[in-house]
């Protein structure tokens, strides 16, 4: 070894190499629950197809009729209505949480920004059961009256309380994502005859845009995860919607309705880690989406 390189690695102490090789031994026990989580998802998913019922039927039917006599166990509308609610709740809470973000970050004084910013992540906490319940009693009896339509339980309900829910994550994130953007870039700006706009949207936001749009999908994340929000204001109705104010039943709220009652190795249960194993798959698309977003703007 050159001496050079001896210079660039340095001899690690006792104290080090023990602390490195505890952090290793965690992510090893973290990556190893994980494969076997999938591994135990996809051994009882199979049994369902072993009882009788076929990839075509269980992916691309849209009846979900698992205490019928001759049962059936379709997917389409259940991961139709969990992508539809999670589609709408982003749409509202994006801009909501990114405005705010580069609100703090950017606009807001030291004064407001060290009393608005634990506000909102304070909100974070509130616990998901307290929103449901508001949605179930205030918000679908206030939209019912003054939408004029048969039910307030429906796909804006659960799009609007997943969104209550998804925009501290995505403003906590994204102002530190903001306030990570070097101040001399900034300055740089300001120096060249920028205005403080201009700085804004063409400099910092750019320049962010990694973390940003990683706290996009981790919130969309969230909301496609949430299960007693959807059990309680989605509505409950295993059908594809033609408009938001049509009732749904997402993945989540299906297993946890279901899932107490359920005879162990019988067709349904089997049916419901199916289920799993879609829920688990797409929010690893989204976790891979958010990683490749990352990497893709910061290469830009």
């Amino acid at each position: 070894m050159s001496p050079e390189a001896v210079l660039l690695k340095p001899k690690l102490s006792p104290t080090e190499h023990g602390a490195r090789l505890f952090f290793l031994a965690c992510a090893v026990v973290a990556l190893g629950q994980m494969f076997l989580i999938m591994l135990f998802l996809f051994k009882e998913s199979l049994g369902l197809f072993t009882s009788g019922t076929s990839l075509k039927e269980f992916f691309f039917s849209v009846n979900w009729y698992p205490t019928y006599d001759s049962p059936e166990f379709g997917s389409l509308a259940l991961v139709v209505g969990s992508l539809t609610v999670t589609f709408f709740s982003t749409v509202l809470a994006a801009p909501i949480g990114l405005s705010l973000a580069v609100f703090l970050a950017c606009l807001a004084g030291r004064t407001t920004r060290e009393w608005v910013k634990p506000a909102v992540e304070m909100m974070a906490g509130i616990p998901s059961v307290v929103l449901g319940f508001v949605g179930l009693v205030v918000v679908a009896p206030l939209m019912q009256d003054i939408l004029d339509i048969p039910t307030g339980l429906n796909v804006l309900n659960a799009s609007v309380i997943l969104a209550l829910m998804a925009v501290p994550s995505i403003a906590s994130l994204g102002e530190d994502a903001l306030s990570a953007v070097p101040g001399e870039i900034q300055d740089a700006s300001y120096a060249l005859g920028a205005t403080k706009w201009e700085t804004i949207w063409r400099i910092t936001v750019p320049a962010a845009m990694s973390g940003l749009s990683t706290a996009v999908i981790l919130g969309l994340g969230r909301a496609l995860g949430e299960t007693l929000v959807v059990l309680m204001v989605a509505g409950g109705a295993a059908q594809i919607p033609h408009s938001i104010f049509d009732s749904v039943r997402p993945l989540t709220a299906t297993l946890a309705a279901e899932m107490g009652e359920t005879a162990i190795d019988s067709p349904h249960y089997h049916a419901l880690f199916a289920l799993g194993t879609i829920l688990f798959l797409l929010t690893l698309a989204f976790n891979l989406l958010a990683y490749w977003l990352g990497r893709y703007w910061r290469r830009r």
